[in-house]
């Protein structure tokens, strides 16, 4: 059947078309920060419903201990414990202590691919649209065959962490162990924390002995 003249233009114009969506997707992953996941780990053996018992919140690393930094997030944790019944206390004298430490490595790299997939044909993947796999080490094919898709981004990832050990001081039993560890792209432990201790105190004190996967919201540039 010969090719009628609107059918020629509509394939005339479609890599235009492709470009433009391409383009227009590309721009939005740029400028979109993403959520990530928090791996929180908790174990509790005879840990005290909350009824009054008083806490203090110490450093768990010598070197932290009166330190301006460690203040502000040992506050942090001391709120949530405030929020599931708990009273702060005197360190001296407080039923409970509770043991913190937080930290962040210095961080690796991750590559992301953009391009074609090579099973694609060069038509292929207008009519099948795009695809894409994760936050981290994701390929995307925009559909053109075109060499000019081809891009590799390296991004700096960096692991962060806290922990935190409550114990009674009447024996210096332990009572309560967690743990939260999350991969993001920032390393601003006043960002980090906090929100890993939101983490952590989710479901506070959680299933003896389980790890869960917690959202974090994304930091605000």
């Amino acid at each position: 059947m010969p090719m009628t003249k609107s059918v020629r233009t509509r394939r005339r114009f479609a890599p235009i078309a492709a470009l433009a969506l391409a383009a227009t997707l590309a721009t939005g992953l740029v400028g979109c920060a993403e959520p990530f996941n928090a791996n929180v780990s908790r174990f509790s053996h005879e840990l005290p419903a909350p009824a009054g018992q008083t806490f203090a919140v110490v450093a768990e690393d010598p070197r932290n201990a009166g330190g301006l930094e460690f203040g502000q997030y040992a506050g942090v944790v001391a709120e949530q414990l405030r929020k599931v019944g708990y009273v702060a206390g005197d360190p001296a004298t407080s039923d409970l202590v509770v043991e913190f430490d937080y930290g962040v490595d210095k961080g690796r790299d991750k590559i992301s691919m953009f391009g074609p997939d090579p099973y694609w044909g060069p038509w292929r993947g207008y009519h099948g649209g795009f695809y894409g796999e994760g936050f981290y080490g994701r390929r995307w094919g925009y559909g053109l065959y075109d060499p000019w898709f081809n891009d590799v981004d390296v991004t700096t990832v960096y692991t962060s962490s806290i922990d935190l050990r409550i114990k009674r001081r009447s024996d210096g039993q332990r009572v309560f162990e967690g743990k939260a560890q999350a991969v993001s792209p920032s390393n601003r432990l006043p960002y980090l924390v906090p929100n890993l201790v939101e983490a952590l105190f989710k479901g506070f004190p959680g299933q003896n002995g389980e790890t869960v996967r917690i959202s974090i919201p994304p930091e605000k540039k």
